[in-house]
């Protein structure tokens, strides 16, 4: 069985990306990066779901960026917004995604996995840079030109199944796949009980999602969105 490294943050996205690796037939190697963000809720919630989803390991990487700061998601001089805003939200984490991308790709490597996914959107998201698809692209060419096992012809391959779906899309996909989405957590400041705020850009995109495309919304809101 082939391995793959799967990027999983307990939220709808790596959770469903996680469930379609599994389908495409790779031993998954789940990979959680607690990076001091706001909450723990989503890496309870990772917790759980690498489990019920059978991952054959699940890792959590301690990465503490709130030592840089920068985002309202690891410094809390920023407020989550609760309305939309134009341009790059204060949500955006820098570099979050090559961060982790490198990080997954140091551990694919000592697998001797060829292949990484990750739950990246470009359609339905907050118009973060480091989710489209020519950011993918370029993290593959840096993973071939920057590795041992590249050079030796294990190239890698940097999955990103969700790259061109809707919100709406996500979930059906997931719904097929079996994803308990209850389980997961996508607000950027969850209460430690797992629920979301109702009001922030994650809320809003997840509870569109599930309105759209007909399939009763599991996710319990502290507040209506």
């Amino acid at each position: 069985m082939m391995k793959a490294v799967v990027l999983l943050s307990g939220g709808l996205d790596s959770t469903t990306t996680l469930a379609i690796a599994r389908q495409e037939g790779f031993e998954c190697f789940a990979l959680t990066i607690d990076y001091k963000q706001r909450h723990r809720a989503e890496i309870d919630a990772a917790l759980r779901i690498a489990q019920t989803l059978n991952a054959s390991q699940h890792r959590i990487l301690d990465v503490d960026l709130s030592t840089f700061g920068g985002s309202a998601l690891t410094d809390p001089r920023f407020e989550v917004p609760t309305t939309s805003t134009p341009g790059i939200p204060v949500t955006y984490v820098p570099a979050r995604n090559t961060i982790m991308l490198a990080l997954a790709l140091a551990w694919a490597e000592t697998l001797r996995a060829q292949d990484i996914f990750i739950g990246a959107n470009a359609i339905d998201y907050s118009g973060y840079p480091d989710c489209r698809p020519e950011y993918i692209g370029a993290f593959e060419n840096m993973a071939n030109l920057a590795t041992k096992s590249a050079l030796e012809g294990r190239k890698f391959r940097i999955h990103a199944p969700l790259i061109d779906l809707s919100k709406a899309e996500i979930i059906l996909r997931g719904v097929s796949l079996g994803v308990d989405f209850s389980a997961t957590v996508s607000c950027y400041q969850a209460t430690p009980e797992g629920m979301g705020c109702g009001r922030c850009d994650a809320c809003r995109l997840r509870k569109a999602g599930f309105t759209t495309c007909g399939v009763p919304d599991p996710t319990r809101y502290v507040a209506p969105c």
